[in-house]
């Protein structure tokens, strides 16, 4: 979460997950992993002992450079992964999707890598049509999701970095905006991971409240962020959106993202919620 959420977001979030049952432990790392009694002993670096009938070990993803070495294929000396153009070709008849590629980002005028589902199902059809002679760049900003909890959901959108500038709109959460809600009405159980269509209008709306200020943030134990969406800046552009509580609206998101404007301040920034119906 420090890496994605705004360091209040991820202060907040904690919190909410700790009101749960869940004890988290920060600034801390697994020193060992033994076996004693039949169960998982886990020691940390801060010499807390963990007694565990069973362990998830989320350790991330790294790309394999094994056959960049043995081809010739470059490699991205900042994000990993094979670097590309924006058709995803590595070289002459040779192409890379999903996690492994670097690529050219055009619209936001970056080079990323990116890990997520959404993306590797997008760029692994874009690649299979380049290689059959297409030329299509890559134009897709991909998604992803996660759910904290059973209150707590968001969907994010394009470049999410902590280290960004963000402007986050705020609304008071009804009982309809969890994770939960959102899937049972679905009828599925589960959220869409890859959404193309625009359902609704994306203006009207009332106004939001005043958004927080700094100092309010510090204290955000004590503030209530139960839905909203935190809008990521870069050269006072959107680059990037996370949906807090507010699900099936990425699309406007995307949309928000390709337009590229300038907004030359925050209340503008702030008038993009009401695309959302945050407030209804």
């Amino acid at each position: 979460m420090g890496m994605i959420f705004p360091k209040y977001l991820s202060n907040w979030t904690t919190t909410q997950v700790r009101k749960e049952g869940v004890e988290v432990l920060t600034n801390n790392t697994i020193s060992s992993v033994t076996s004693k009694d039949g169960r998982v002993l886990l020691k940390t670096s801060e010499n807390k002992e963990i007694l565990a009938d069973h362990v998830v070990v989320a350790v991330g993803i790294g790309v394999e450079n094994d056959l960049a070495a043995a081809s010739g294929l470059e490699v991205d000396s900042t994000y990993g992964g094979y670097h590309v153009n924006a058709e995803f070709l590595a070289a002459s008849n040779v192409w890379v999707a999903g996690d492994a590629a670097c690529f050219y980002d055009f619209k936001l005028g970056c080079r990323r890598r990116v890990e997520h589902h959404d993306h590797a199902v997008v760029s692994g059809r874009l690649v299979g049509e380049n290689m059959t002679g297409n030329h299509k760049r890559y134009e897709h900003q991909s998604m992803f999701w996660s759910d904290l909890g059973p209150k707590i959901g968001y969907e994010a959108i394009g470049i999410v970095d902590s280290s960004l500038e963000t402007v986050a709109v705020w609304a008071g959460a009804a009982e309809t905006d969890t994770p939960r809600a959102a899937a049972e009405s679905s009828g599925t159980g589960i959220r869409s991971e890859v959404q193309d269509e625009v359902s609704g209008s994306s203006g009207g709306g009332e106004s939001g409240s005043a958004l927080p200020g700094q100092s309010e943030l510090e204290e955000a134990d004590e503030l209530d962020f139960g839905k909203g969406v935190v809008f990521y800046m870069k050269n006072q552009k959107v680059v990037g959106v996370i949906c807090w509580n507010v699900f099936n609206q990425i699309p406007v998101a995307r949309r928000i993202i390709d337009e590229g404007k300038v907004y030359d301040d925050v209340q503008a920034v702030h008038q993009l919620g009401k695309a959302f119906k945050i407030y209804s």
